[in-house]
Protein backbone atom coordinates (compact mmCIF):
# COMPACT_ATOMS: atom_id res chain seq x y z
CA UNK A 1 0.00 0.00 0.00
CA UNK A 2 1.40 3.58 -0.77
CA UNK A 3 0.67 6.87 0.21
CA UNK A 4 1.11 8.51 -3.02
CA UNK A 5 4.32 10.17 -2.93
CA UNK A 6 7.24 8.79 -4.61
CA UNK A 7 10.22 7.40 -2.61
CA UNK A 8 12.96 9.73 -3.79
CA UNK A 9 16.91 8.63 -4.23
CA UNK A 10 19.54 9.37 -1.82
CA UNK A 11 21.49 12.78 -2.42
CA UNK A 12 25.00 12.28 -4.00
CA UNK A 13 28.00 13.55 -1.75
CA UNK A 14 29.99 16.70 -3.38
CA UNK A 15 33.20 15.79 -5.35
CA UNK A 16 36.24 15.57 -2.93
CA UNK A 17 37.41 19.36 -3.88
CA UNK A 18 34.33 21.02 -3.69
CA UNK A 19 33.19 23.37 -0.82
CA UNK A 20 30.10 21.86 1.35
CA UNK A 21 26.97 23.22 0.77
CA UNK A 22 26.73 24.94 4.08
CA UNK A 23 29.50 26.64 2.79
CA UNK A 24 28.01 27.65 -0.51
CA UNK A 25 24.08 29.16 0.72
CA UNK A 26 23.67 32.39 2.27
CA UNK A 27 23.90 32.85 5.82
CA UNK A 28 20.45 32.75 7.29
CA UNK A 29 19.22 36.06 9.07
CA UNK A 30 19.04 36.56 12.57
CA UNK A 31 16.91 35.95 14.65
CA UNK A 32 14.37 38.95 16.00
CA UNK A 33 15.43 39.82 19.44
CA UNK A 34 13.23 38.10 21.80
CA UNK A 35 10.64 40.64 23.14
CA UNK A 36 9.38 40.48 27.05
CA UNK A 37 7.54 42.48 29.19
CA UNK A 38 8.55 43.97 32.32
CA UNK A 39 7.20 42.49 35.10
CA UNK A 40 4.77 44.45 37.32
CA UNK A 41 6.50 46.14 40.63
CA UNK A 42 4.27 44.88 42.51
CA UNK A 43 5.20 41.30 41.76
CA UNK A 44 8.97 41.97 41.95
CA UNK A 45 10.20 41.86 45.52
CA UNK A 46 12.62 39.40 45.41
CA UNK A 47 16.34 39.45 45.93
CA UNK A 48 17.07 40.69 42.46
CA UNK A 49 15.01 44.07 42.55
CA UNK A 50 16.32 47.69 42.95
CA UNK A 51 14.76 47.71 46.43
CA UNK A 52 16.37 44.85 47.65
CA UNK A 53 19.52 46.04 46.22
CA UNK A 54 19.96 49.45 47.34
CA UNK A 55 18.56 48.24 50.52
CA UNK A 56 21.82 46.05 50.47
CA UNK A 57 24.19 49.08 49.72
CA UNK A 58 22.91 51.60 52.34
CA UNK A 59 23.26 48.32 54.87
CA UNK A 60 26.28 48.01 53.51
CA UNK A 61 27.67 52.06 53.61
CA UNK A 62 26.29 52.05 57.56
CA UNK A 63 28.17 49.17 58.62
CA UNK A 64 31.65 50.64 56.89
CA UNK A 65 30.63 54.02 58.66
CA UNK A 66 30.22 52.23 62.35
CA UNK A 67 33.15 49.72 61.69
CA UNK A 68 35.47 52.83 60.74
CA UNK A 69 34.24 55.32 63.49
CA UNK A 70 35.06 52.16 66.49
CA UNK A 71 38.87 51.52 64.18
CA UNK A 72 39.39 55.49 64.36
CA UNK A 73 38.02 55.34 68.15
CA UNK A 74 40.50 52.61 69.01
CA UNK A 75 43.23 54.32 67.16
CA UNK A 76 42.80 57.51 69.27
CA UNK A 77 42.75 55.71 72.48
CA UNK A 78 45.60 54.25 71.94
CA UNK A 79 47.94 57.37 71.17
CA UNK A 80 45.68 58.90 74.19
CA UNK A 81 46.97 56.69 76.26
CA UNK A 82 50.54 56.18 74.68
CA UNK A 83 50.91 59.99 75.50
CA UNK A 84 49.93 60.23 78.37
CA UNK A 85 51.90 56.91 80.14
CA UNK A 86 54.76 58.44 82.29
Amino acid sequence: MTDGTAAQPAPTPPPAGSPSPAATTAPSPPAPAATTAPAPASANRGAGSERYKERGVVLRVLIYVVAGHLFAGFLWLLFYLGAHSH
